[in-house]
């Protein structure tokens, strides 16, 4: 499916790279990626939803997935990664995206980091938001992040804090394919495996000079999830979710367990949870058609539909 790559104006100085399929003026999705990926990572949902209207006419969609800031094609800026590529400023550059293309009642989807950013588009601007399809990491985990089991799964982002990788892993296409290739195996599910084909693709980004290190500005910004975890406010004081949102949550996902959805009611007003069987961490690409018929649903009730 051919989509020639777009790019955005310009928010807080990033623009970002775009792939726009379907429909200009349908039903608007945004699916945002997560890390360690690229806006790629939608390349099996995105057929099923522009395909969706062979089927049923009344769903007709128009779909946008950009690279966030330091990511893929979008602008890599070495400047504060407090200031620049927190969720927040990550949120902006989407909600710029989605002013400059006019979209209205958006369903906003993503996973990993695209989950964080949909959730803070969601309570920072909730009148551009229809509804959410989210999957981990979601509010809840609180200080479970600290477990035994938990800190033996997310070392990585207090490694990603250390000027060490900056020298180690930056610019280094071996180090890169080695390093990217142990999350990509190791946090997906038992039927899932990256190609080859796929993981050069990958490289091919994240190995250009400066382009890890800007993927990592994330971490950095203290936007991961044992930040985020342990700074989590009371559901009590928590700003709560409106949208109407989809939790799929995979059953095989070694980051995020099952048990840690046990508290979605407390930071979502209005919240269904799905379970993804036989799914690990990369759910776009491990369960797409679960994905897609949530974000189709969504998308349907958009336009008024069923």
């Amino acid at each position: 499916m051919a989509s020639r790559a777009s790019r955005s104006a310009p928010v807080d100085g990033f623009r970002l790279t775009f792939d726009r399929f379907g429909t200009p003026g349908a039903a608007p999705v945004v699916l945002l990626h997560g890390w360690p990926g690229t806006r790629h990572d939608y390349r099996r949902l995105v057929p099923l939803l522009v395909d969706a209207d062979d089927a049923d006419p009344e769903i007709d969609v128009d779909v946008i997935v950009p690279d966030l800031r330091g990511f893929g094609g979008s602008d890599k800026h070495a400047v504060s990664v407090s200031h620049f590529y927190s969720a927040s400023a990550q949120a902006a550059s989407v909600v710029g995206l989605i002013r400059e293309l006019g979209l209205t009642g958006v369903v906003l989807a993503g996973y990993d980091v695209g989950s964080r950013v949909a959730q803070s588009v969601a309570r920072m601007h909730a009148d551009l938001v229809h509804a959410l399809v989210l999957s981990p990491p979601l509010p809840g985990a609180g200080d479970r992040v600290l477990t035994v089991q938990a800190q033996s799964e997310f070392w990585y982002q207090a490694f990603h804090q250390l000027p060490l990788i900056d020298q180690l892993i930056d610019g280094n296409a071996d180090a890169v394919r080695d390093y990217l290739r142990h999350f990509w195996a190791h946090w997906s599910g038992p039927d899932f495996a990256l190609s080859e084909d796929d993981l050069d693709l990958l490289v091919s980004d994240y190995a250009l000079p400066g382009a890890f290190c800007a993927s990592i500005a994330w971490y950095r910004a203290g936007a991961g999830t044992i930040a985020q975890s342990l700074n989590e406010l009371p559901p009590q004081r928590a700003i709560k979710i409106h949208a109407p949102t989809d939790v799929l949550w995979p059953s095989h996902d070694p980051l995020f367990p099952p048990h840690w959805a046990d508290r979605l009611e407390h930071y979502f007003t209005d919240v269904r949870l799905h379970m993804a069987d036989g799914a690990g961490h990369f759910t776009p690409l491990e369960c797409p058609e679960h994905f897609a018929r949530l974000v189709l649903s969504r998308a349907r009730s958009s336009r008024g539909g069923g």
